[in-house]
């Protein structure tokens, strides 16, 4: 096996000389897999409302209009312009595309910034960015004002979602006011792209941690997101009467589900524990928001998740696709209100963001009988899919990534830097038009991760004879919980700080609801490692402890709940790196059902 090509339909040429809004919005440069249709769809449903949103200018809510008008005032208050960074920190909202489409409008860059993100966090994110503006929801908003203040940044230029909200420093314009006042300004005026151009203009910053550390800023290009979602529709043959019309995958009208995070009240289940898929990850992004756009769906957009009101919002909705997480996966398959409820109109159901084994996927075949279901691979620097299930297949091959999308090439290098065969195990690098172009002011990382214009992509995995691709493991060493990136090194490092820490390593073990949960090994300082060997008690308080020091400065996806061992000395080769494949085989040792009868 030398160079792998995608085996589905080739891809027609994406255009290079338009932006987002004026691709999606304004039908510039059509495309073959673009559907026509005689009839106007709405493109959101606010899930608590049923408020529809319609793309184009038939009624006054339009996001067109309300992008146009957004756009008019950014640029009158802001003088946002060509290359300018506006944070965007929400959960999802119905206007979070008209925030993205304004801003895009301008030639501006959205970075794509997590809700979730502590006050630390959040302004290391900021730092990376450096913002003329942001936009946030107005529950995050007394967060977003101390990271803001931290690194200097005027406080009225903070603009929230979901009304005015009066702070210390004055009053925050709301992007519904602003929308307003759009209405009565000029139109706004930017030159033309050239033949070309779309692939290095900005479109996005979108946060990850690359192979270690703490996040980069993901470049994502106007071309490299309207390349995907063309990729996607090429290889789904959207638009393509492939079969009649009633088998047909996707079609104008159908409606698809959305998730945001939050902890569900009174939950001590684990089954009653927080899912995600917003739209600030490159998947929501991408696949949820832009291509169900783009192939005249319709999206349920859900602010904050609620299994129970997911599985209404199905029948109330009559949701035919369900576009999840791993978490949702589990809830489905396991929730015993999922046994009684109608799923009835659900038709086709895509697992992607984490992998997911192939017993769960077996669970989730019997939950939905008849469906078409399968996983999709990818990543922030991929700009989302690099492979899927095929149309040909009902139900993707069990513990499959699935196919190459089209426009996508592969190949497998091993570890002696030689080719993998088909059936070997190696690195996936990645090559096509979604590719992102590399991290956002950080030339070493980019150099590092992008090579003569091939992704390396950190995972190792195999091709099968007929193009399946399987994920093995990852090489890198970041730990994927709910399809969030966290990277060892990150909570390694602030374990040290505590000062009964004196050695620190971390892994990933998995969780059949997260993917994976974090599992630290702590090397004690010695007068309190004599302590907890001989006080069972003290031994608890100390764990309490380090979980508290971590989880009142991180995000939750990063706590500890994979657990805390202690240990008197951590694995290590000679050059001084922590041997994680000796952590994994302890921890699997621990959880085997044998240790545990002991």
């Amino acid at each position: 096996m030398s160079i792998v090509s995608s085996i589905a339909a080739p891809l027609v040429p994406p255009p290079d000389d338009v932006t987002i809004p004026e691709f999606f919005l304004d039908g510039k440069r059509r495309h073959p897999t673009e559907p026509m249709v005689d009839r106007e769809i709405p493109s959101l449903i606010e899930e608590n409302t049923g408020r529809r949103i319609f793309l184009g200018e038939v009624s006054l809510p339009g996001m067109r209009t309300r992008t146009d008008h957004l756009a008019r005032s950014l640029k009158q208050r802001w003088d946002i312009r060509d290359g300018d960074i506006v944070s965007l920190i929400t959960p999802n909202h119905v206007d979070y595309p008209v925030c993205i489409w304004a801003v895009h409008r301008l030639r501006g860059v959205v970075a794509a910034t997590s809700p979730t993100l502590t006050k630390d966090e959040l302004v290391f994110t900021l730092n990376i960015s450096k913002p003329k503006l942001i936009i946030c929801h107005v529950d995050n908003l007394e967060v977003t004002v101390r990271a803001a203040a931290a690194i200097g940044f005027i406080e009225k230029n903070i603009i929230v979602l979901d009304g005015e909200k009066k702070s210390d420093s004055g009053t925050h314009k709301a992007v519904d006011g602003l929308v307003k006042e759009g209405g009565r300004l000029p139109g706004v005026h930017v030159q033309p792209l050239k033949p070309g151009e779309a692939k290095s203009k900005l479109a996005f910053l979108c946060f990850s941690s690359g192979t270690t550390g703490k996040p980069k800023g993901v470049c994502i290009s106007h071309y490299n997101l309207i390349c995907n979602v063309l990729q996607v529709a090429t290889f789904k043959r959207v638009n393509e009467d492939y079969t009649t019309y009633d088998r047909r995958r996707h079609r104008p009208g159908d409606v698809c589900s959305g998730g945001e995070s939050v902890i569900m009240p009174n939950s001590v289940s684990y089954l009653n524990r927080n899912a995600v898929l917003p739209l600030y990850h490159i998947y929501g992004l991408v696949v949820n928001l832009h291509f169900i756009i783009y192939a005249k769906m319709t999206l349920v957009v859900s602010q904050k998740f609620d299994f129970l009101k997911m599985l209404q919002s199905i029948k109330e909705y009559r949701m035919t696709h369900l576009m999840i997480v791993p978490p949702q996966a589990v809830l489905l398959c396991k929730h015993p209100a999922a046994a009684n409820a109608d799923l009835s109109s659900v038709r086709y159901c895509m697992v992607a963001g984490a992998p997911v084994t192939a017993e769960l996927v077996k669970q989730l075949v019997e939950r939905l009988p008849g469906v078409e279901l399968g996983q999709g691979y990818g990543m922030t620097e991929s700009c989302a899919a690099v492979s899927m299930w095929p149309v040909t297949q009902r139900v993707g091959t069990l513990g499959s990534g699935g196919q190459l999308v089209s426009g996508t090439f592969a190949k497998v290098i091993k570890t002696d830097g030689t080719l993998a065969k088909v059936g070997e195990k190696g690195e996936l690098w990645i090559k096509g038009g979604q590719v992102s172009p590399g991290y956002y002011m950080d030339e070493e990382a980019t150099r590092e991760m992008f090579v003569d214009g091939w992704l390396r992509t950190g995972d190792e995995v195999m091709f099968q004879p007929n193009g399946d691709l399987f994920i093995v493991d990852r090489i890198k060493e970041l730990i994927k919980v709910k399809g969030n990136q966290v990277a060892p090194a990150e909570l390694e490092g602030h374990l040290l700080e505590h000062p009964d820490v004196a050695d620190a390593g971390v892994i990933g073990v998995q969780d059949d609801y997260s993917g994976e949960v974090p599992l630290a090994y702590i090397v004690l300082q010695p007068d309190l490692a004599q302590l907890v060997k001989a006080d069972q008690k003290r031994a608890a308080q100390a764990k309490e402890a380090l979980f508290t020091h971590v989880s009142t400065t991180k995000s939750k996806h990063k706590w500890l709940t994979g657990g805390i061992e202690f240990i008197d000395v951590l694995p290590k080769s000679p050059s001084g790196k922590i041997l994680r494949r000796v952590l994994r085989e302890m921890a699997a040792v621990k959880t085997s059902p044998v240790s545990a009868k002991l």
